[in-house]
Formats: C-alpha cells, sequence, structure tokens
C-alpha cells in the first residue's frame, strides 16, 4: 500500500489489491483511490446494513471505506474473472473476499461482481453485485 497515506484501509487491502491488479494498464495510479476519479459514483444493488446504495465522489468514498474497516478485515480476495468490454472501457469483475467480521471474531466469505467503467484512464462508475445470502449468514450468530 502506497505509504502511510492509505494506512487506515488496511483492513481492506486484499480487495484494493485485487482490483487495481484487475485494472492492470486500463487506469493510473498505484492505489484503488488514486485510480478513482474525484466524482466517482459507487453503486451497490442490494441493502447491506450500514452501507450506502449509492456513493458519490472519491471522498465520500474512501470514509465509507474506513468504516467499512473497522467492521470487516479482508484477509483475502481471490477467483479474479475479468472480462472486458467496449475496447476495455467496462470491465467486469468477478470475485471472492474473505475475512472476518470483527464484531463477533466471525468469518465472513462473499462473492462479487462489479462492473467498472473506466474514463481518461480513472474509474468513474462502479456497480456491485453480491450474494446477500453470504452476507446474511455472516451477520447472524447462527444463520439460517
Amino acid at each position: 500500500m502506497t505509504g502511510s497515506r492509505y494506512s487506515a484501509f488496511k483492513p481492506v487491502k486484499p480487495y484494493f489489491d485485487l482490483v487495481r491488479t484487475a485494472l492492470g494498464e486500463r487506469v493510473d495510479g498505484e492505489h484503488f483511490f488514486d485510480c478513482a476519479s474525484d466524482d466517482m459514483t459507487y453503486e451497490v444493488l442490494y441493502e447491506f446494513p450500514g452501507w450506502p446504495r449509492v456513493i458519490r465522489g472519491k471522498h465520500e468514498l474512501m470514509e465509507s471505506f474506513r468504516g467499512y474497516g473497522q467492521h470487516i478485515a479482508i484477509h483475502a480476495a481471490d477467483h479474479l474473472k475479468l472480462h472486458a468490454a467496449d475496447d476495455g472501457k467496462v470491465v467486469v469483475l468477478e470475485y471472492e473476499v474473505h475475512g472476518t467480521i470483527l464484531s463477533i471474531n466471525k468469518g465472513y466469505n462473499n462473492r462479487f461482481c462489479s462492473i467498472i467503467t473506466v474514463t481518461n484512464r480513472r474509474m468513474v462508475h462502479w456497480r456491485d453485485y453480491m450474494d446477500s445470502l453470504a452476507a446474511w449468514n455472516a451477520l447472524t450468530v447462527h444463520g439460517l
């Protein structure tokens, strides 16, 4: 991770690293946030307690992930499948994250599909889908 500038986001580092590696030469910047446009829209198409459905702007995105890392520590992100469309301007990532929900010290494993639009070598739009049942099971004490 690039110096202490992003040290507060260490609990989410495997996710950021997976995305940055997947985007490769399509974007500029060393860290996930360096690759985001200042006016990026980050949208999730599911309900997740404490997480907004739409985040507008890099600053708000950083604040949201700062909070995420206080609740969930990701120790791995893997099983990446990358699909590029529109001459690489749209990238679809399928991947898994594995971590711990800190408040209950319970394992967290989930699958995601993220659709990223890149303009001028920056992420300008992110649309996210996840396995909502996996999140529900991780957040309940006994699962279903």
